[in-house]
C-alpha cells in the first residue's frame, strides 16, 4: 500500500500587488494560475493522484466569479488528478462565505473543498484528515483534532493543515494559528501538509511546508511545490521538491559614483535572464553621480532597462548628488539662474530633508535646462 501526491499551498489567487499598474499586476495574476497548470502537469509526470493545497487558495473573501472561477478551470484541466483544498486565514469558511458560493454553484467533479474537520478516504488505505481554518485567526491548534481522529487499523494518515509551527510575537503571546510540531507523532501521521510559510521548508521527516508556488515579495525563494511518495504508514515518505514559479523576483545592490558604474549596471541586469520580461528587480543604489551622469542613470536604468523587466523599483535614497562646476556651467555661467543653482547646490550639500528636497530641485533645474538646449538645436 503506497501512495504518490503533490503537495502545494498558498496560491492567493486574485492577490492585488498595490505598487505595479493594472497591465503589470495582470501579468502577476496570470503567473499565479500558469503555475497551478505546472503543477497539474507533474502530478500527472509523477503518476500522483491527488494534490493536496495546504491552503490559502485565494487572498480574500470578496472576489469576483471570474476571479474564483479561474483556478477551479486551470485544476478541471487535470481530471486523472484530485484536487483537495482548505480554506485558511486569507479565505477562512464562513457561512454564505466564500467556499459555500463555490459549493452551490458546484465544483469540478476532481476538485473537494474540505470544509469539516473529519477523516476523507482518498484511496484504499489512505485517509486525509484536513484542517481548515474557520477564522483568520484562532488560538486553538487547528490539528489538535487529528490525534483521537478515527480511522481503519493500519491506514495511511495524512495531515492537511495552515499555520505556523513556530511563534512570532513577543514571550508569553499566544501565536494564532499555531500547530505543533509534534503533530505527525501524536496522530500517527504518515504525511503533515503544511501551508502558510512561503518559503519551502522541512520540520521533520514527515512534516513539510511546501512553499508558494509563485513568489510575491522579493524576500522569498522562487516558486516550488512537493512530490511525495509515502510506501506505507511507518514507511519513512520521500520528497522532492520541484519548481512551479514563472517569474523571478530578485534583490540588487549597486554602488555608483561615475557613468562607468551607470553602464555596468546597466550590462549586469540586461545579463540577468534570456527572457527580461519575466523578472521583478528591486534595486538599491548608492553613491554620489553628478548631474550629467545623474540624467544618464534616469535615461539609461530608469526609462531604458526598466522597459525590458516586468519590474523595476528603484531605492535611490542613498544615491547622492555631487554637482560638478560643468554640471553648474551647463545651466548657466553667471546671472539669476546660476546663483540660484550655487544656493541649491549648497543647501544639497547640508543634508536633511531641506537638503534632499534642494538637490532634487538641482538635478530638475539642470534636466529642464539640458531639455531647452536640445529644443534649440
Amino acid at each position: 500500500m503506497g501512495i504518490r501526491l503533490i503537495h502545494t499551498s498558498d496560491w492567493q489567487i486574485g492577490k492585488v500587488f498595490r505598487f505595479l499598474d493594472g497591465a503589470t499586476m495582470g501579468v502577476l495574476q496570470e503567473a499565479r494560475l500558469a503555475a497551478i497548470t505546472r503543477i497539474g502537469a507533474h502530478a500527472q509526470a509523477f503518476g500522483a493522484g491527488h494534490v493536496l493545497v495546504a491552503g490559502d487558495v485565494y487572498d480574500m473573501q470578496a472576489l469576483s466569479a471570474r476571479s474564483l472561477n479561474q483556478p477551479l478551470e486551470r485544476m478541471r484541466a487535470f481530471p486523472t488528478v484530485t484536487w483537495h483544498l482548505i480554506p485558511a486565514n486569507h479565505d477562512p469558511h464562513r457561512p454564505n462565505g466564500l467556499w459555500d458560493q463555490l459549493v452551490r454553484r458546484g465544483l469540478p467533479a476532481n476538485v473537494q473543498a474540505h470544509l469539516a474537520r473529519a477523516p476523507v478516504a482518498l484511496e484504499a488505505g489512505a485517509v486525509l484528515l484536513p484542517a481548515p481554518l474557520f477564522h483568520r485567526h484562532t488560538l486553538d491548534d487547528p490539528t489538535a483534532w487529528m490525534d483521537a481522529a478515527e480511522t481503519a487499523d493500519g491506514a495511511l494518515r495524512i495531515g492537511l493543515a495552515h499555520g505556523s509551527v513556530t511563534g512570532f510575537g513577543p514571550e508569553g503571546v499566544d501565536q494564532p494559528n499555531y500547530i505543533s510540531p509534534l503533530r505527525p507523532q501524536t496522530a500517527g501521521l504518515a504525511y503533515l501538509a503544511l501551508g502558510d510559510w512561503h518559503r519551502q521548508q522541512r520540520i521533520g521527516p514527515r512534516c513539510w511546508y511546501s512553499g508558494t508556488p509563485e513568489p510575491d515579495a522579493f524576500d522569498v525563494e522562487e516558486g516550488k511545490a512537493l512530490a511525495v511518495e509515502i510506501d506505507g504508514p511507518d514507511a519513512p515518505p520521500r520528497v522532492e521538491p520541484f519548481d512551479t514559479g514563472g517569474l523571478r523576483w530578485v534583490s540588487l545592490s549597486a554602488q555608483l559614483n561615475t557613468r562607468a558604474d551607470i553602464d555596468h549596471l546597466a550590462a549586469r541586469l540586461r545579463a540577468l535572464a534570456a527572457d527580461l520580461d519575466r523578472v521583478l528587480v528591486h534595486l538599491e543604489v548608492e553613491g554620489a553621480l553628478s548631474l550629467q551622469d545623474r540624467s544618464a542613470f534616469e535615461a539609461e536604468i530608469v526609462d531604458g532597462v526598466s522597459a525590458a523587466l516586468c519590474v523595476l523599483r528603484v531605492d535611490e535614497r542613498r544615491l547622492f548628488p555631487s554637482p560638478t562646476a560643468e554640471d553648474l556651467d551647463r545651466i548657466d555661467r553667471g546671472g539669476f539662474v546660476r546663483a540660484a543653482a550655487e544656493e541649491l547646490r549648497r543647501l544639497g550639500a547640508a543634508g536633511g530633508a531641506e537638503g534632499a528636497l534642494a538637490a532634487e530641485a538641482l538635478q530638475r533645474l539642470y534636466v529642464e535646462h539640458m531639455k531647452l538646449e536640445a529644443g534649440r538645436r
